[in-house]
């Protein structure tokens, strides 16, 4: 994947985790469905960390055999 492809889609990723932090309350989670959205808001960001960053050429080329 190009480096423009992952800018895309790590740029999708972190509006996930926006809209999804619309939902959040302030302080720490009491409920379970709480924690849920908040498990996903991180998800997100991780994922577009992977995305932007390819710390371990994952994303660039996954199935190379060298």
């Amino acid at each position: 994947m190009d480096r423009r492809k992952r800018a895309i889609v790590g740029s999708l990723w972190i509006g996930v985790a926006l809209v999804m932090a619309t939902t959040l309350d302030l302080g720490v989670p009491t409920s379970a469905s709480a924690a849920a959205r908040l498990f996903v808001v991180l998800l997100a960001l991780f994922l577009a960390g992977v995305y932007f960053l390819d710390p371990w050429n994952a994303v660039s080329d996954p199935f190379r055999q060298e």
